[in-house]
Order: structure tokens, then C-alpha cells, then sequence
């Protein structure tokens, strides 16, 4: 909705933003690792996120406290990701 950023750090830490005011509005934990990639869905109902560990995580955006999936499954790192046009699918890489 362009009214949110979300971000990955080597803290392990997923922190939503507030895009106007650059103040942080909620931390999400739940990687063991350091988070590399992470985007929105394009309705911004839901956050994807990837880490160091080849874990693919699905976050409610509006809840936050609610992990949809833990997706495992990659033989390296997840370094990209992002959401299909539609947002039924996460790609990762």
C-alpha cells in the first residue's frame, strides 16, 4: 500500500516501518539466522521472509503474531524473494 516498509537484518529481526515517518512499528521474530530477504504481498496483507538458514517464512502483516508457514526446502541461503503479481505464490532464490 506504499505506506509500510519491511526489512531484514543480521539481528535476525523482520521490523515493519512506517514509510512517512521512518518510525518502526513492529518487530517480528522468529529466524534462528540472519534474514536476507523479505517483501510484501502485493495486497500487503502478508510478509515473506528469507534467511541464511534456507528458511522461507510467511508472516500475517496485519497480526504479525501469526506465522503462516515456516517453509524449508533450499540448499543454500534464501537471498531473494518476492511475491507473484496475484500473491498466491512467494518466489525464491
Amino acid at each position: 500500500d506504499g505506506n509500510r516498509i519491511v526489512s531484514g537484518s543480521d539481528d535476525t529481526l523482520v521490523k515493519i516501518w512506517d514509510a512517512e515517518t521512518m518510525a518502526e512499528v513492529r518487530t517480528l521474530t522468529g529466524h534462528s539466522v540472519e534474514v536476507y530477504a523479505v517483501a510484501f504481498s502485493p495486497d500487503g496483507k502478508r510478509i515473506v521472509s528469507g534467511s541464511y538458514a534456507d528458511l522461507i517464512k510467511i508472516w500475517d502483516a496485519e497480526t504479525v503474531f501469526a506465522v503462516y508457514y515456516s517453509l524449508a526446502g533450499h540448499s543454500v541461503m534464501v537471498a531473494q524473494l518476492q511475491f507473484s503479481d496475484d500473491g498466491a505464490q512467494a518466489i525464491t532464490g
